[in-house]
């Protein structure tokens, strides 16, 4: 099953401002892509190094937060249901299935059941999003070669 971090539960509004104020705080000080925290528990302290990607997740799971909506992480090769990765599409599980089956998109089976790997549903959606785009390009420039008034 996919072996995600999963927390279904929307920030309380307290948790929400504390996600705001500590993004602005965080964004402050990662202009030179390091960052360096002091952490302090009882009478110990640590200095923290975070990597450049661990610095970019925490400021979008802060900026989520702040904006009262629920973080899911999941690590690339996680491999999820049909279910799960129909939520992902924003499809119902039938259209996945068809998908599946048409050779769209990869993904091997368990006994009878269907496995995903959540890399290749985040490559499929950004292929979608990417054609999408171009063919949105081309019917503007379609539309103001005609003259249609779209300008």
């Amino acid at each position: 099953m996919m072996s995600a971090i999963n927390l279904v539960k929307l920030p309380t509004y307290q948790e929400s401002e504390q996600a705001k104020s500590s993004s602005r705080v965080l964004a402050k000080y990662i202009a030179n892509g390091r960052l360096q925290l002091s952490i302090k528990a009882d009478d110990s302290q640590e200095e923290l190094i975070l990597p450049n990607y661990a610095i970019d997740l925490l400021l979008n799971v802060l900026t989520e937060m702040a904006k009262g909506n629920a973080i899911t992480l999941m690590p690339i090769h996680a491999e999820l249901t049909t279910q799960e990765a129909a939520e992902l599409l924003n499809v119902s599980r039938p259209h996945l299935v068809s998908l599946l089956e048409k050779g769209e998109i990869p993904f091997h089976k368990i006994g009878s059941h269907r496995r995903v790997l959540a890399k290749d549903i985040i490559e499929y959606k950004k292929n979608l999003r990417t054609n999408r785009l171009q063919a949105l390009n081309e019917l503007t420039t379609l539309s103001q070669t005609l003259g249609m008034g779209y300008e």
